[in-house]
C-alpha cells in the first residue's frame, strides 16, 4: 500500500492532495511525506504514524528467525546502540541488513540506522515481548533482563531530554 492511499484512507489528504504530491515529488527528489508536511502542514508525527503503519503492513508476513541469527551480524551495532535504538540485526537477504525493531521505535531505529549503518537495511517488526528476550539473548546488559518496560524506560529518557540544563529532579 502506498502512503498517499493510507493517508487518504486516514482522512489526512484528499486524493487532489495526494495528486499535488506526487507531481511536486516529480519534480524535486524529496520523501512523500516531507511534502506533505511543508504543503499541507501536516505534523511530522502524524505522517511518521502513517509510515509506520505503512511499513507494518508490507512486512506483516515476515518474521525473524531468531534461531537461524547469523552471529557475524551482532558487531554492527554495539549494546549500546541496540538497547538505545531499539535494533537487533539478525541477518542478510539479498545484500541487505535484516533488522527487528518494535513498532513503537521503527522511526527512531530506522533514523539510526540510516544515518548510521553502511549497507542497505530493511526491518521486521515483533511484539514488544519477544524483542525484550531477543535483546537480552543477544544484547546482555547488566541491570537489564526481557521483562525491561521499554515505555518506562521511554518516558524517563523523555524526562530527562525536556529538562533544562539548570534543571533538577524533583526532591533534590
Amino acid at each position: 500500500m502506498k502512503l498517499g492511499e493510507l493517508m487518504v484512507r486516514q482522512g489526512l489528504l484528499t486524493q487532489d492532495q495526494v495528486e499535488r504530491v506526487l507531481a511536486a515529488q516529480a519534480r524535486r527528489t524529496e520523501p512523500f511525506g516531507a511534502i506533505c508536511e511543508r504543503l499541507f502542514g501536516i505534523a511530522p508525527e502524524v505522517v511518521e504514524g502513517a509510515w509506520v503503519e505503512q511499513y507494518e503492513v508490507l512486512t506483516a508476513d515476515l518474521e525473524p528467525d531468531f534461531a537461524a541469527q547469523d552471529p557475524f551480524v551482532l558487531g554492527v551495532v554495539s549494546r549500546r546502540q541496540a538497547w538505545q535504538f531499539r535494533i537487533i540485526p539478525v541477518s542478510w537477504d539479498d545484500g541487505c541488513l535484516v533488522l527487528v525493531t518494535t513498532r513503537n521505535h521503527l522511526a527512531r531505529a530506522l533514523r539510526f540506522a540510516t544515518r548510521s549503518i553502511p549497507f542497505p537495511v530493511y526491518f521486521l517488526l515483533v511484539e514488544t515481548g519477544v524483542f525484550a528476550e531477543a535483546l537480552n539473548a543477544n544484547y546482555a546488559m547488566p541491570g537489564m533482563d526481557a521483562n525491561v518496560d521499554f515505555g518506562t524506560i521511554d518516558r524517563l529518557a523523555t524526562s530527562l531530554s525536556d529538562r533544562g540544563p539548570g534543571d533538577a529532579p524533583e526532591g533534590a
